[in-house]
């Protein structure tokens, strides 16, 4: 009970960030038809600039402050980058965000090194939320949850409810008739890509300190953002939602897991062993293969249910 309780909640958490990371590219998407590829390096970035804001002023302040620089760089990307290109179509588009992902790589390693930087837990959120079974759960876990709840209210009720959300999705399926009606579509989308950007800050704030904030953090995370955008559904905010639970959830489970067939086969009592070499492929773990399970449900999922969960796109 006590695996299955503690294991469940910190599959959540995970979940929990890679929808904020992936919150951001939806709404780019589904705003805009951008598929920005340089996503996970802005929430990278969001991690690097929260570290070192933190360090003189404290964590508070990195919270507030990172997501809104990450935000204006982002808007200053598509300003003058993307916003030159959109005439050019979707592939230049993504090719241009796949340059600035390497850029603000290389930028990163420039100013802040190689090497992982201290970005630690602030001290008032450190510590236990609550024991249960003599295991306990952190309070920084907890934090990330309501964070990545919050934005999702937040998110959802623009977008569903408000003028600004209204207009907002107009401006991408009728922009004529935006501009007729005097709103600057041009720049809507540059607050539209600034805003994306920003929730990937902010997903950096969060996610930096309860990893860890080193170059490779948006490679690690990069890949899987995709997942979950495709198996939500593509454009979809609440598909997003819903892939990055399971996904968080399947894989903190799977790693957690040391089994392979050979048990499955020994316990239905065929005569194996674990340290049978003529079965390479069967004595691996469900913790080995862990990794490739989100790519196998995007597989899977792209064969039988090509718009994701809950997606309106066709991928």
């Amino acid at each position: 009970m006590e695996f299955i309780f503690f294991t469940l909640l910190n599959g959540i958490s995970y979940g929990l960030l890679l929808f904020m990371l992936s919150a951001g590219l939806t709404l780019i998407f589904s705003m805009m038809g951008v598929l920005n590829f340089a996503h996970a390096s802005f929430y990278m970035l969001g991690a690097y600039f929260a570290a070192s804001i933190s360090a003189h002023l404290g964590f508070w302040s990195a919270f507030l402050l990172a997501p809104l620089l990450v935000g204006m760089a982002g808007a200053l990307v598509e300003r003058y980058g993307l916003r030159r290109l959109h005439q050019h179509g979707p592939l230049s588009e993504l090719l241009f965000t796949f340059g600035i992902s390497a850029i603000i790589v290389e930028l990163v390693q420039l100013i802040w090194g190689r090497a992982a930087i201290a970005y630690p837990i602030p001290a008032e959120l450190t510590g236990a939320l609550f024991s249960l079974y003599g295991s306990t759960f952190p309070i920084y876990r907890a934090f990330m949850m309501a964070v990545a709840l919050a934005m999702l209210a937040f998110l959802y009720s623009i977008f569903k409810w408000s003028r600004i959300g209204l207009v907002i999705q107009a401006a991408l399926t009728h922009s004529d008739m935006v501009e007729a009606l005097g709103h600057d579509v041009p720049q809507i989308r540059m607050w539209v890509f600034g805003g994306g950007c920003a929730l990937a800050g902010l997903a950096g704030v969060i996610g930096g300190n309860a990893f860890v904030t080193e170059p490779g953090m948006a490679a690690t995370l990069g890949s899987i953002l995709f997942v979950v955008v495709v198996v939500g559904g593509m454009g979809s905010l609440v598909g997003a939602f819903a892939a990055s639970l399971l996904i968080g959830v399947l894989q903190t489970y799977a790693v957690t897991l040391d089994y392979s067939l050979v048990h499955l086969l020994a316990a239905l009592g065929a005569k194996m062993s674990t340290a049978t070499p003529a079965y390479p492929l069967l004595r691996l773990t469900i913790a080995q293969v862990a990794p490739i399970l989100p790519y196998l449900l995007l597989v899977l999922l792209l064969i039988f249910k090509p718009n994701g969960l809950m997606g309106t796109k066709d991928v």
